[in-house]
Formats: structure tokens, sequence, C-alpha cells
């Protein structure tokens, strides 16, 4: 597995007198230490679509476009940027004021460094009924449309299907000229490109999903087929979806993140921190064309799936392992729950016993190799990621973390009973309150169900597991429903440390 650091090892940061907002006109201006494009933007022109511009795909996928045109290369595969959402007209404006510039800060406990990216060079405008979007995507120029719309954004039923009932959908049916989401968008381009014979384009989800270009041709081409089954079977045939595995570690941006980017100099109102690591791995079926990330540290490989298997499940499993322990007991951040004795326990006993058994090595890096690179990169003190951040939207992250590896142990016959203890955890968590008595805000997109499911699991923890599309078959489980209600009880009986501790031996 390769890893690449982009942070120069440096000492203390001297605040500068004065920042300067980054700019085409005021790049010469920033501080020395600031590295800045060394291609001219001017000579860009765009090849890509993405969707969903947030914090990490600023950090990664443009971060590699970035790195390659600054060796001379893919300077006709530029960004230009999209959202759906109304909140995507505020961030489009505040890219558009920056010249769609990011200062992007490596957090690194050896040093910090700033780079400012210029790989998007455009945001389309947000649009009720996407005319201005579908309009970018149909331009034969564009030939990639990428997306990061979260893991639960890719309307699946609770079996993984095609959820074709959503409001969402079925109104993109009923008028496809004037979708609301990004994927009714992506399917009136394509038929505007296929009426005009100018071909389809590769659609590349690069979000955390294990097979997410199957679960985006998935979405795409049955929205398609539920108006028009011949532009379905095109898009089936003639695009192509790569599944990807995508990582590095990424924190939202607030007061700290807008100071720290001043305290190089830089008044960026949208910069982005990010760990000192980065990894893409990547299909190679582009049916137009495609960059060659590969030369600044992406992979090629035909088996994506042992890659994404191993992050999905131990990284991103491995958040939710403890990002709900932090939660009850008041831990604010990722680094500060790996300093936490017992939450760190529970994770290293949980992925050396119950999950490192079902993830198969890749090159260059065995499964409990890469559980002490994690257990490295969560420890970074630098990397202020929040407890609260990581523990979002957990009716998708443990429905697609962690359950997946619950079924293989009891399909295996491996243990699960640390597994158990992180779903009781959440359940636990979604009461709503911690144990200090301070409330936790609505932190899922289902949390008024969650909620009331886990004050009920308080005094019958069958409760929380009786929700069918988070658990289905599992809730009836003899091996794990048992050891989940024991751990719930015990977790409101005794506490939070005490459950855990009896976990990992030493309590």
């Amino acid at each position: 597995m390769d890893e690449l650091t982009t942070a120069a090892p440096s000492c203390s940061i001297e605040r500068p007198i004065m920042s300067t907002a980054p700019s085409l006109a005021n790049l010469s201006a920033l501080p020395e230490g600031v590295r800045v494009p060394t291609y001219a933007r001017a000579g860009l022109s765009p090849g890509i679509v993405h969707i969903g511009l947030g914090n990490f795909h600023r950090a990664h996928q443009a971060w590699y476009l970035h790195r390659l045109m600054d060796r001379g290369l893919a300077q006709d595969w530029a960004i230009l940027g999209a959202g759906v959402r109304a909140a995507d007209a505020a961030a489009r404006t505040k890219m558009l004021a920056q010249d769609c510039l990011t200062t992007l800060i490596a957090l690194d406990p050896t040093g910090r460094s700033a780079e400012v990216t210029g790989s998007m060079i455009g945001y389309v405008p947000v649009a009720d009924g996407n005319a201005p979007l579908i309009a970018a995507m149909t331009d034969p120029a564009i030939r990639i449309v990428s997306l990061t719309v979260t893991e639960g954004g890719y309307y699946k039923t609770g079996d993984g299907g095609f959820d074709a009932d959503h409001p969402d959908m079925a109104h993109d049916a009923a008028h496809p000229d004037t979708p609301r989401s990004a994927f009714g968008a992506m399917v009136a381009a394509l038929a505007a490109r296929r009426a005009r014979g100018t071909g389809p384009f590769t659609c590349q989800s690069c979000d955390n999903l294990q097979g997410n270009g199957d679960i985006l041709r998935q979405t795409v081409v049955g929205l398609a087929r539920l108006t028009d089954a011949d532009l379905a079977d095109w898009i089936d045939g003639a695009c192509t979806f790569p599944n990807s595995m995508v990582d590095c570690i990424v924190p939202a941006t607030g007061p700290s993140e807008l100071a720290l980017a001043r305290d190089f100099g830089v008044d960026d109102a949208v910069p982005v921190t990010h760990e000192a690591f980065r990894q893409w791995v990547i299909e190679d079926r582009f049916c137009a064309g495609r960059p060659d990330w590969d030369l600044v540290g992406a992979t090629f490989t035909d088996d994506v799936h042992a890659y994404e298997a191993m992050k999905i499940r131990i990284l991103n499993g491995g958040h939710q392992v403890i990002a709900n322990a932090g939660e009850i007991v008041g831990v604010p951040t990722i680094a500060d729950c790996m300093a936490h004795p017992d939450i760190h326990a529970l994770f290293r006993k949980v992925e050396t016993e119950e999950i490192v058994p079902h993830v198969h090595a890749v090159p260059g890096m065995t499964p409990q190799s890469y559980v002490d690179l994690i257990d490295s990169r969560f420890s970074n003190p630098e990397i202020r990621d929040t407890t609260r951040r990581v523990a979002f939207d957990g009716s998708s992250r443990h429905t697609g973390f962690v359950l997946p590896v619950i079924r293989a142990g009891l399909a295996a016959g491996t243990p699960v009973a640390g597994l158990a203890l992180v779903e009781a955890l959440w359940a636990r968590m979604c009461e709503g309150t911690r144990e200090d008595g301070s409330t936790i805000d609505t932190n899922d997109p289902i949390w008024d169900d969650l909620q009331a499911a886990a004050k009920a699991a308080r005094d019958d923890p069958q409760a929380w597991l009786d929700q069918p599309r988070l658990y289905g078959d599992l809730a009836q489980d003899a091996k794990f429903a048992p050891a989940f209600a024991r751990w719930l009880r015990m977790i409101w009986a005794d506490g939070t440390v005490a459950a855990l501790r009896s976990y990992h031996g030493q309590g």
C-alpha cells in the first residue's frame, strides 16, 4: 500500500502580521513557505465535473490532479465543482470568491505544511431542476463525472437494492428534465449526449462504499430504467463505473482550521486540514479516458475489492468501534479516544480478534500491519477529528462497515462479542445523553427513529434490534442478539467504562 506524505517537518508557526486571501492575483503574494501551483490556470480546460465538493474531495482527488498538473500533465482534465443542495450555493460563493483555490494544511506530528491547489477552475451554478449541472455534464469535453455524496446518498433499500420508491427517485422519474438528485441530473445529461451522438462519460464514485462503482451503476441505471429502458441499456453498456478505494482522514473545517490557515498567512474562507497520508486505488475502467493519477501515487488495479475491504472494515469500521464510546463518555476527538486506555483497548481487541480474520492481505500490507497503521493514524494528536463527526450517520456507517463483519463472523464461527458491544454502544449513544448528563444533538438522518428505539431499548434491548432496515435477521440471531442485550444492560447499569473493561479483561 502506498503512503504519500505531503507534510514537510517544521518547527513552531509564527503568526504573520497580515494574511492574504488566496486568489489567482494573490498567489505570488502568499508567504514563501506556502506551496502554490506551478501551472498556469489560464491554460487549463475542464474534463471532470465533481458533484459534492466537500473537504474530502478537495484534500484527495483534487490534490492528485493538482500534483499531476504540477508536472505539466492533465491540463485538459480540470475540475468543475457542482452541488445539488441549497447549501451548496453558499459554498459556491466562497469558492468563486477565491478563484476556486483551496488551501490544504497537512497535519503531522513531525510538522505542518500548507499548499494551495488549483485543479478546480469553476463551480456550476446551483439551481432548482439542475439545468446548469445538466448542461455542464452534456458538454463533450466532460469525460468523467465523479461524486462524493456520502455513504448513505445512493438510494439503497435495506437489502442493498435500488430504492425506486424513494421520493427523490419518484420525482426524478416523473420529471426527468428537471431532476432533484445528482443521479437524475446524470441520467438527463447522458440522455442528451446519446441523442447528440457525443458519447458517454465515466461515472466515478469516490465515497466510502465497498463496490462503490457497482452501487453507482445500480442507482444511475435503475433510475434511467424507470423512464426509458433503451436509455438504461445504453448507459449500462456504454458508460463505465470503476470501483475505487479512497483514504485520507479529513476533519471538518471550523474556527480553529480557519485560524490555522491564517497562521500560515493565508486568509482562506474554506481551508481544509488533513493527515499526511493519502491512498487511492482504482479500477482502470474509463470509457472516455482518464488522467494518469498513478504518476502521483494512485494505484490502478483489477483487484480493488481486497484493498477496499481492508480499508472499510479496519479503518471505517474501526472509527465506529470507538466513536460511540467516546461520545457517551464525552471524549471530544478521535485522537483523544485513542489516548483513553479503555477505548483504545476496545479498538485493539475488536480489530485483532473480530475484524482481521475477515480481511485479506494486499500487496505490501497484512491485515494486522494495517491495524497498526490505522492505530497510529487515529492517534495523531495533530488531527482534531471530532468524535461527533465520525459518529454521524451511524445508520449508514454501521450497516455498511460493522454489520457485514458481524455476519461474516457468525458465518465463520469467529468471535462477535466485541462487535455486539460496539452495537450496544451505538444504541446507548442514540438515546441522546452522555453519562455526564449533557445532550447529544441530532446526529443521524433518521435520528428521531433511532432515539425512540434507543429509549425503548433501555428497558428492552430487543427494541433496538427490531429495526428491520438496520439489522434484518440479525435481530433474532441466537449468538449476536443475547450478547447485544447483555452489553446494553451492563452499559446502562454499570457504565460504559465498566462494560469496556469487562470486554478487554481489565475489570
